[in-house]
């Protein structure tokens, strides 16, 4: 009997997963030929491999992704919750709150600054709603005691590719230094709506196939060649992702494979009016994932770069922030503070951006 492959360190789904992990920019009317052409393994086999890692569960979700910052207000959020329902609100956050989306439990390798802060999340609200507002609400039914908000300034890295960044030497880094991408959000027609939250819902197996989209045309009212071209619309806004196979980094395959096994949030606390060079430095470093601009205050010793690398071993993602720091001295940037939470426990899920979906669970979740 003939079996396929699923793991993802297989090679030839290794080839297909350095590509479509977080190399596939934009919307793509043929998301899957693109893969196709870029790794060089024939059509029917990326669909017949994506679609069999998806069901063994290797890739935990098929989806075009939005630039939410762009559709939505953001923060990553540190909560303080009483060790004793530490575990109960990550529960709730990560299964009842639609508008956390990754939902992690961070600890330090000693007493510092912010190490109280045990529970991590970020949070998207529409555009008109109230951040705090519903963190105030995620208090209550959580028992959180305190949270901070730590809205993004700029995004300097933005992407996944486990696959692709296995193997790198720690310093290695892009010729220039990162752009910063700005987080202003956009307006757009109930049309533009339509096509964007049809669009943004992860693929079903059946839909991993040649031509993805046409039941998302019909989903969102439209020929599927008006749905192309609001879509295309959508991307020249800069509100589209990229699309993406999105590994499961966290728990172990069925043969106790594992894709990554440490993630570190770095912190580095650089002089005001050196945010966007220092960003640019870090998140140059192939090894980022994410690398943002925020602001972390006095409880976190006034941290205002931030950023998240993958690792399979605890020393060598602390051998690329070492890189890192030595690459900030040389660029002359001091650093008067600089730490890692280390995430535990964590779900990874997309954030909701719908305004309906949003009053909704308010109303349900109201103090009666």
């Amino acid at each position: 009997m003939h079996t396929i492959p699923v793991e993802h360190n297989d090679p030839t789904n290794a080839r297909i997963l350095e590509i479509s992990e977080d190399l596939v920019s934009g919307f793509q009317r043929q998301p899957f030929h693109l893969i196709a052409e870029q790794s060089g393994v024939p059509l029917d086999t990326v669909i017949e491999r994506i679609r069999a890692m998806t069901e063994a569960g290797i890739i935990r979700r098929v989806r075009q992704t939005l630039l939410s910052t762009k559709l939505a207000h953001g923060a990553l959020v540190a909560w303080k919750v009483p060790e004793e329902k530490l575990n109960d609100a990550f529960d709730f956050m990560a299964k009842n709150d639609p508008f956390s989306g990754h939902v992690v439990i961070r600890s330090t390798d000693g007493q510092v600054s912010g190490s109280g802060y045990r529970l991590w999340t970020t949070l998207k609200v529409p555009v008109g709603e109230s951040l705090d507002h519903h963190a105030t609400t995620l208090m209550r039914l959580t028992g959180a005691t305190e949270y901070l908000l730590m809205p993004a300034n700029g995004v300097f890295a933005l992407g996944v590719g486990h696959t692709r960044r296995k193997g790198l030497e720690p310093g290695a880094k892009v010729d220039e230094p990162a752009v910063m991408m700005t987080t202003a959000t956009v307006d757009l027609t109930q049309e533009e709506w339509n096509v964007l939250l049809a669009l943004k819902e992860e693929l079903t197996l059946e839909e991993i196939c040649p031509n993805p989209w046409l039941k998302r045309a019909q989903t969102a009212g439209a020929s599927i060649e008006r749905f192309f071209e609001v879509a295309e619309t959508l991307n020249d806004k800069r509100v589209i992702g990229r699309f993406s196979t999105f590994l499961e980094h966290v728990k172990p395959s069925s043969t106790g494979q594992r894709v990554t096994r440490f993630n570190g949030l770095f912190h580095w606390a650089v002089p005001k009016g050196m945010e966007q060079q220092a960003g640019g430095e870090v998140g140059r470093h192939h090894c980022m994932t994410h690398a943002y601009w925020r602001e972390g205050g006095p409880q976190f010793g006034n941290v205002n770069i931030m950023g998240v690398v993958h690792g399979t071993e605890k020393d060598t993602v602390l051998q690329h922030k070492a890189a890192i720091d030595c690459h900030l001295e040389a660029c002359s940037i001091p650093v008067s503070y600089t730490n890692v939470f280390w995430g535990g426990r964590s779900e990874i899920k997309p954030s909701e951006i719908s305004p309906a979906v949003y009053a909704d669970w308010h109303s349900r979740h109201a103090v009666s």
